[in-house]
């Protein structure tokens, strides 16, 4: 079985390290460096369990255009990033490369897309892929040959989704996590989705129509409240479907790259990070203190 390539949603994994561990934990500067230890440790347990062939850092937009334009309350009430998980955002790229880590980014896309894209760019060459975040709509993308490594809360682990995983949780499989999630809404994202239907509704509507356009399309048969909700909030329901959807880019599928942990240690070095340095050093010399 070949490696995988293993993909990771940076912010995501930037944004639960600031805050599982304490702002305290500084570089030089004074920088807080917290987000890039903690993030930093979760790639390289991963890579030391699963021995990816290579590593893509993924970033991207805070909120893809088109997304916006489909609905102008997506992510609209997210809060700020924090100065000191910015400072650390704008870093990282520095610190990830130096362990021989492709970077891809996107300023119309999110990062989700680029995970998706590269999944689909790697299982299309034959390859495997595991895909590192903490979202959820990532749970589409789970195939016999995609396994979404799902971050639990803080850095604490990750739960690997994979199709029966996915089936399990929600009781639809991975293809239909859009039209799920745009009947029962999203509220990291914004999505109200569809009135008095939850996430029960949302999985037995789907179980018995194939999807939420065939859903619409036959709305006579649900209850009152179930079908004045797919007649009123039909379009509304299918701009949260595109919203959903990862969207799809070209991408350079990766070469395989061995990790770096001498040129880690020496990225570490230079952002102040002196503890992971030395960690680093050492385990180059003794791979099997890692």
């Amino acid at each position: 079985m070949p490696s995988p390539l293993l993909a990771v949603d940076a912010p995501s994994l930037l944004y639960r390290a600031w805050f599982a561990l304490p702002d305290s934990i500084k570089g030089d500067g004074g920088m807080p460096v917290n987000a890039l230890l903690g993030a930093t440790n979760a790639i390289l347990r991963i890579v030391a369990d699963h021995g990816p062939r290579a590593v893509v850092i993924c970033n991207g937009a805070e909120a893809a255009r088109y997304r916006v334009a489909r609905y102008a309350g997506y992510h609209a009430d997210r809060p700020p990033v924090p100065e000191g998980l910015a400072l650390q955002f704008a870093r990282s790229g520095e610190l990830f490369e130096g362990f021989g880590w492709t970077l891809a980014g996107s300023d119309e896309l999110e990062a989700d897309d680029l995970l998706h894209s590269f999944a689909l760019t790697e299982t299309e060459a034959g390859g495997r892929a595991l895909l590192m975040t903490g979202d959820r709509d990532m749970f589409q993308c789970a195939t016999d040959a995609v396994t979404v490594l799902y971050l639990k809360t803080g850095v604490r682990g990750f739960e690997p989704m994979t199709p029966a995983a996915v089936e399990q949780r929600y009781g639809i499989p991975p293809a239909l996590v859009p039209d799920f999630i745009a009947l029962r809404g999203d509220p990291s994202d914004g999505l109200p989705g569809a009135r008095g239907i939850g996430e029960k509704g949302a999985a037995d509507l789907l179980r018995r129509h194939g999807s939420l356009e065939a859903a619409l399309a036959d709305p006579d048969g649900e209850r009152p409240r179930v079908a004045r909700a797919l007649r009123e909030q039909a379009e509304e329901l299918r701009d949260y479907l595109a919203i959903a959807t990862l969207q799809r880019v070209e991408v350079a599928r990766p070469a395989d790259a061995s990790l770096d942990l001498a040129g880690g240690a020496d990225a570490a070095e230079a952002l102040g990070m002196r503890r992971l340095a030395v960690r680093l050093r050492a385990a180059d010399r003794d791979a099997s203190r890692l």
